[in-house]
């Protein structure tokens, strides 16, 4: 099973109107970052000296369902929820402890959850419309 795609599928399903699919019931846990919180943690990273691994990525959690339901509800769409099997080797939480970033890099997540996924809505909406992107904002 390939892991990390639940952002660009929950979207596309929900823009192009077909069902969202969630694997299992929807209760286990995911935590999501925004691409700027991230580069802006490995650039302090890369700053450092420091030579033991660091987590970057945020600690705070939500379920697959409501996940799904926040992209139906971001999006305006009325796509359905379709349940199917949960794979084995499907993780049930995943959170990051992130107190060594916060510690040695002074660095936490500052985005949103609900900012992170408009901005990232609006790439796909503008990218299955054949338009261009938006353009990149340099956030540093």
């Amino acid at each position: 099973m390939k892991h990390g795609r639940v952002v660009p599928n929950f979207i596309n399903q929900a823009l192009r109107g077909n069902p969202i699919t969630v694997y299992g019931d929807g209760t286990q846990t995911r935590s999501f970052i925004y691409v700027d919180d991230l580069i802006r943690g490995l650039r302090r990273l890369i700053e450092t000296s420091y030579h033991l691994p660091i987590n970057l990525g945020n600690p705070t959690e939500i379920t697959v369902l409501e996940f799904a339901e926040r992209i139906l509800r971001l999006t305006g769409s009325l796509s359905s929820i379709e349940f199917h099997p949960l794979p084995q080797d499907d993780p049930r939480v995943r959170r990051p402890d992130i107190s060594r970033a916060r510690h040695v890099l002074n660095w936490q997540p500052v985005v949103s959850l609900e900012e992170g996924l408009n901005k990232t809505i609006q790439y796909f909406k503008h990218r299955l419309s054949n338009d261009t992107p938006p353009a990149y904002q340099e956030a540093l």
